[in-house]
């Protein structure tokens, strides 16, 4: 089971691979330092894990403290997936299910299946006042840029700047060179990200109500499939949608061109 979710375990100074006790009947006992050097983690960290009922508490031999191969295990297992990223209250959470007899295996799968990312644009970073070049006919580029940054929009770090889509920025270029205003470009931007949120958590609450939320234990793997398979669904649905909605938009605004030029 170990082996699902970490495929490589993290060695410790001691150079020895993460082992379920279960599996090779190891019985070695640690004491604090000694468990915190075998698992490569300071014992401070330890400590912490501790307190957090990450690891369980060791058995006392008087005053003494000792710690099991299980408990090595367990940090190594921490250690694995706070490299995926995970936090230290998912982490808990994820060693409960195991606790209970769950796969963490086909519990990561599901995480993995829910949380892929859906963007696959392609970032671009350049100075302020490269960017701002990009718009020569706007007055003040660099005001927008940063009300921008203070959105979300952009990141800034000193003099440079981070867009998270090129082709949005492309997009951008190409409105306020057909005679947009950039001001008006972001708070169009502003409009659409707080429409696209509502969608997406409609989206969330009809998959978490209708899907998750009728899921048992024994069918997570199912899960994961039906997961994966629903995405493409979303954003064909979100696609053609839009796509027919401009035609209705564009047909009601050219009507009333038409209708203006019909009568002038």
């Amino acid at each position: 089971m170990l082996a699902a979710v970490t495929e490589e375990p993290a060695r410790g100074r001691d150079g020895v691979q993460g082992r379920w006790p279960d599996a090779t009947g190891d019985r070695r006992e640690y004491r604090i330092g000694e468990l915190a050097e075998a698992a490569g983690v300071p014992v401070r960290t330890l400590r912490y894990y501790q307190e957090r009922k990450l690891i369980p508490p060791p058995r006392r031999s008087g005053r003494v403290g000792l710690y099991s191969a299980t408990h090595l295990a367990r940090l190594r297992m921490i250690g694995g997936l706070l490299e995926r990223g995970h936090t230290l209250e998912g982490i808990r959470e994820l060693l409960s299910a195991w606790e209970l007899g769950r796969d963490i295996g086909v519990v990561l799968g599901v995480e993995k299946a829910a949380t892929t990312p859906w963007s696959h644009e392609v970032p671009v970073t350049m100075t302020l006042d490269e960017l701002a070049a990009l718009f020569p006919d706007e007055d003040d580029p660099p005001s927008v840029i940063h009300r921008a940054a203070s959105l979300g929009f952009v990141e800034m770090d000193g003099d440079r700047v981070t867009l998270w889509s090129r082709r949005q920025l492309d997009a951008a270029v190409t409105l306020v060179g057909a005679g947009v205003p950039l001001e008006e470009v972001l708070t169009a931007g502003c409009e659409i990200q707080r429409t696209m949120d509502d969608l997406a958590a409609l989206f969330v609450r009809l998959i978490a109500k209708h899907v998750v939320g009728r899921v048992g234990d024994t069918s997570l793997g199912d899960l994961t499939d039906t997961l994966t398979r629903l995405r493409p669904g979303a954003e064909i649905t979100v696609e053609a949608g839009f796509a027919r909605a401009m035609d209705r938009q564009v047909r009601v605004a050219i009507d009333q061109f038409v209708g203006r030029l019909a009568t002038s």
